[in-house]
């Protein structure tokens, strides 16, 4: 017998010898005792009237052993044990005693099991206990919750009772009314008249939140559904989430807190119910996004990799950071790997997936058919900075698992290509991580240096980092050849746009910049906007074109006209005072666009060349 056996075995003891005791202040001593009742290695010397006026089950084994004249029964499996026995024997014997929320449930199942019911006697136990449990109980959040932490070690009777759920409709009804009468109590009126809610950082009608955080988990597990489809807030059901997960995970704390310490002190025995907390409270998070804050969801996913909980547990976790990842930091990504020493520091297999994830629901996004979105003339769309943002804590990130000798090739390429490449505008922090990686992999092969500088798009550096890599003899000799090729290509566009016309400039140079530069670093949703706006442009320059070509026949057939009836001479005057007013042409820019095409000019030049050969 171990030392667990020993200490329940002197409390079952110690609970005999006081409920011993109590019997004996109450029980009648002047009438000697006819039955004596056995429950739970308890013993009680009663009396039979009492008990088989009240209690249906005890006059039924009375009844089946009149002939015999029995003398001693033993109740199994009684709920709630002897403490539960003595207050029905009480009440039979007809001591009062008060009904509490810590004694209904246990009174609740004791009359079900001894059959107190209205059958035997008026208002007999069962009819008390319900009355209490309607009137009392279910009117009080905190009293509900109190039954239920009884019923913990009561079912499933008390379940089969119904006791159980009566306190969960009662606790989800009583939160999701306060939770409405607190949002009439937010409404008023603005300095316009019109009514709204005012913001406060915290809802006084949450008070519920630290009250069912006693519960069991499987308790707890159904509260938390009964108030979802009541309809409480998803920000409240979030805030109760963590406060229970910090609550019931109290001995890994350090997994909330990344940028602490790392050592975690774990505990083997309770690895079991640890993992069903995390598993429960990931099956309840709330589908709508920012209900819980991205750090706990980290948190999470850290205790779900340690515990090693379900496979569908973690890729949800996974699939909800994913969709999200750009509010996340550095110290977030940054999961330790609970597996062997042999492997890496950080577990990048699990961040590789939620990098997927997010990129997954970027095209997704990209896909759409609403074309309203692609005729915007935003410059930059929502997803498109979440790319921004996750690209560059991508980059931090890669530089900070660069140094691990563990790291294989093939992870770090895997990580660094998960997103697309129209994520990154600038390549300087993806030259600096695998700067990093070749410093501290000095002996890779060449072919493994060349595949991993494919990654970097050497016109998309800086002129430091392009300084930097130039001189750089970690790389290899094609790509240090390539930097200097892309540096003297930028020096070289960089005199030529220096000494270019100015009037050309501001025209040509816009014209560029909006139709190459940007491109580059435009996703394909913001390129295909762009090339719908310089289509329209394109259709409104040959729409001036046609009116112009119109105008100049109108003009051409009123010349020939003018010959017919004028001499030569005065035809010439009268081509001449023609021809200036069809000067238009050079001021086109002032009544159409402001930064014609090529094609445009070239089209006009064809058409006064047409002219002047029909006017010939």
């Amino acid at each position: 017998m171990d030392r667990s056996d020993m200490l329940q075995l002197q409390q079952q003891v110690s609970l005999a010898k006081s409920v011993r005791h109590r019997c004996n202040e109450w029980i009648f001593r002047d009438v000697p005792s006819d039955i004596t009742i056995e429950v739970a290695g308890v013993t009680f010397s009663l009396h039979k009237f009492p008990l088989v006026s009240r209690s249906g089950r005890i006059r039924r084994l009375v009844a089946e052993h009149r002939d015999s004249d029995i003398s001693k029964v033993e109740l199994l499996n009684l709920p709630g044990g002897a403490e539960s026995f003595e207050l029905a024997a009480k009440f039979c014997y007809g001591i009062n005693f008060e009904i509490t929320p810590g004694n209904v449930a246990q009174l609740c199942c004791v009359s079900d099991y001894l059959e107190m019911t209205e059958e035997f006697a008026k208002d007999n136990l069962g009819s008390r206990a319900e009355e209490y449990l309607e009137s009392i109980v279910s009117k009080n959040l905190e009293m509900c919750v109190e039954v239920l932490q009884q019923c913990e070690n009561l079912l499933p009777l008390a379940d089969e009772l119904k006791v159980v759920s009566r306190c969960i409709d009662a606790i989800a009804s009583k939160a999701c009314s306060e939770q409405i009468a607190s949002s009439f109590s937010r409404l008023e009126y603005s300095s316009s008249g019109r009514l709204h809610m005012s913001k406060q950082t915290k809802c006084e009608s949450d008070w519920w939140i630290e009250d069912i955080s006693v519960l069991r988990v499987d308790l707890y597990e159904r509260v938390i559904t009964a108030m979802k489809c009541r309809g409480v807030r998803p920000e409240s059901i979030g805030v109760s989430l963590v406060n229970y997960a910090q609550r019931e995970l109290t001995k890994k704390s350090s997994l909330w807190n990344p940028s602490g310490q790392t050592k975690v002190d774990f505990v083997t025995g309770s690895n079991g119910q640890e993992q069903i907390v995390v598993e429960t409270i990931v099956s309840l998070l709330p589908v709508e996004k920012l209900a819980v804050p991205i750090n706990f969801l980290f948190g999470l996913l850290r205790s779900a990799v340690m515990l090693d909980c379900s496979v569908a547990c973690r890729l949800d976790l996974e699939r909800r950071i994913g969709s999200q990842l750009d509010i996340a930091t550095l110290d977030d990504l940054l999961i330790p790997s609970f597996k062997h020493s042999a492997d890496t520091l950080f577990d990048v297999d699990t961040v590789h997936r939620i990098l997927v994830n997010f990129s997954q629901q970027d095209d997704s996004e990209e896909d759409m058919d609403d074309t309203s979105v692609f005729e915007s003339d935003s410059p930059r769309s929502p997803s498109q900075s979440a790319l921004f943002k996750v690209s560059k804590l991508l980059d931090n990130y890669l530089a900070e698992i660069a140094p691990d000798a563990n790291l294989k090739l093939s992870k770090f390429v895997v990580i660094a290509d998960s997103l697309p490449s129209h994520a990154r505008t600038i390549h300087d922090g993806l030259y600096r991580a695998i700067d990093i990686y070749l410093k501290a992999h000095q002996g890779l092969p060449d072919i493994d240096k060349k595949k991993l500088c494919k990654l970097i798009d050497f016109q998309k550096l800086s002129p430091e980092a392009g300084a930097h890599a130039a001189q750089n003899e970690r790389l290899p000799l094609q790509c240090m050849v390539q930097v200097l090729y892309f540096e003297q290509l930028r020096l070289r566009n960089a005199l030529s746009n220096s000494c270019a016309d100015e009037d050309y400039k501001p025209s040509h140079q816009s014209w560029r910049i909006s139709s190459g530069a940007l491109s580059a670093a435009m996703s394909p949703r913001d390129n295909y906007a762009s090339l719908r706006r310089e289509n329209r442009e394109l259709k409104l320059e040959l729409t001036r074109l046609r009116m112009r070509l119109n105008d100049l026949e109108k003009e051409h057939v009123c010349i020939r006209r003018d010959m017919q009836k004028s001499s030569s001479r005065k035809f010439i005057n009268s081509f001449s005072r023609k021809f200036s007013k069809m000067s238009i042409f050079g001021h086109s820019s002032s009544r159409g666009s402001s930064s014609p095409s090529k094609h445009s000019q070239r089209t006009d030049s064809k058409v006064i060349e047409r002219t002047c050969t029909s006017a010939e």
